[in-house]
């Protein structure tokens, strides 16, 4: 197996996992475990604070302990393991008790697994939307099948369909790793032990992952809040997967085309795109209260997230030594992608019960100021 097909292989299996536990873990937590919102919340909500410690502090760590490729393979197995637990669980300490474990274990496999994806970028010049879009084709194939089995088993499917999505995942990890990523880490490599201090002294870093803070932490009323806004303007359940899985459409096909589209393109510029994309998604959304806009905005998922991400992979891939790559990851994934979320979601909380629509608008107070520190700071820093 070729390291580009080894990539999206991986890609798939890790993010159709997350296409489980993203969206529907709180359902089975308050349908199968007869737990109410408010206690699942706290549980998924220690999990996302479990998640951002780890991505931010242990995952430095432990890339200075194994390769990249033993890592993943440590985390799968570890994930699967971990997830079993919930099988005999009922109480509510040890259902708390489990998903911070898991979450302490199982997001790490993400900024590892795109910290490969640069290394391969830089050492074999694979394309990386092209396998970043079969994570979002897995993303979106384990939607589809969580709804069919809810549907003929109720909500304790949720939880085999993960157990068998993760059983996926360590099975590919099992595989041979690439030989870039086996490479095993200087023990006493102080670039490598003090890659977050380098990363912290740089100006241009700095912009980018602020930048990428609020373009990412602009997404929360969506994650959070789509599902029921669609409830509140009438459209059927049975549609709603629907609705939501156009936005994973057009991000496959965004993924899939990135490479060529951006060849040409600075991180800047395409910061800039997703910035105009993401604010003006939010604002269609506050004015017009249909599932037609609804439905449209979606295409400016690839915009809002997809160009954003790629931005922020492309810097990286161009700009940082490979040893500072594994600590910008778990930067990027603990604060752009889960603590900026996590504040904007009670935001976004209180503005819902004013008004749905309010929610949404409420996330340009992210998005608008990166399109303002892009256009203050580009020249100087070139990126």
């Amino acid at each position: 197996m070729n390291n580009q097909k080894w990539l999206s292989l991986n890609f798939f299996a890790f993010f159709f996992t997350w296409g489980v536990f993203l969206p529907y873990w709180t359902g089975w937590l308050t349908n199968d475990k007869e737990l109410s919102v408010s206690a699942a919340s706290i549980i998924m909500g220690a999990g996302m604070i479990a998640r951002s410690l780890s991505t931010l502090l242990f995952f430095p760590m432990l890339t200075r302990l194994f390769s990249l490729g033993r890592l993943m393979q440590i985390l799968a197995i570890a994930s699967l393991v971990s997830m079993a637990l919930y099988i005999p669980a009922n109480s509510y300490i040890m259902l708390f008790a489990i998903t911070f474990i898991f979450s302490l274990v199982y997001p790490n496999i993400l900024p590892a697994m795109e910290s490969g994806a640069t290394v391969l970028m830089q050492s074999d010049r694979i394309h990386y939307g092209k396998s970043r879009s079969y994570g979002s084709l897995g993303y979106t194939i384990a939607l589809l099948i969580v709804g069919v089995a809810t549907a003929v088993w109720q909500e304790q499917a949720i939880l085999w369909v993960m157990l068998a999505g993760l059983l996926f995942m360590a099975i590919t990890q099992s595989a041979v790793s690439p030989a870039p990523l086996s490479i095993k880490p200087e023990p006493k490599n102080q670039a490598s032990k003090g890659a977050v201090t380098e990363l912290l002294k740089s100006k241009a870093f700095l912009i980018v992952l602020i930048v990428s803070i609020l373009l990412q932490g602009a997404h929360a009323a969506y994650y959070n809040y789509g599902f029921i806004y669609l409830q509140d303007i009438g459209v059927n359940s049975f549609y709603i997967g629907l609705v939501l899985n156009v936005a994973i459409i057009f991000e496959i096909i965004f993924f899939a085309k990135a490479d060529t589209w951006f060849d040409r393109w600075s991180v800047s510029s395409m910061f800039l795109l997703a910035g105009i994309g993401s604010t003006v998604r939010w604002i269609l959304i506050f004015m017009f209260p249909s599932v037609w806009v609804f439905i449209f905005s979606q295409v400016l998922h690839a915009l809002s997230f997809g160009v954003a991400h790629f931005a922020f992979i492309r810097y990286i891939f161009e700009k940082l030594d490979p040893l500072h790559i594994p600590a910008a990851q778990g930067m990027y994934a603990a604060i752009a992608m889960s603590l900026s979320v996590a504040l904007l979601t009670f935001i976004g909380g209180f503005l819902y019960e004013i008004s749905p629509g309010l929610s949404f608008l409420g996330m340009i107070a992210f998005s608008f100021p990166a399109i303002i520190v892009v256009l203050m700071t580009r020249k100087k820093y070139l990126y």
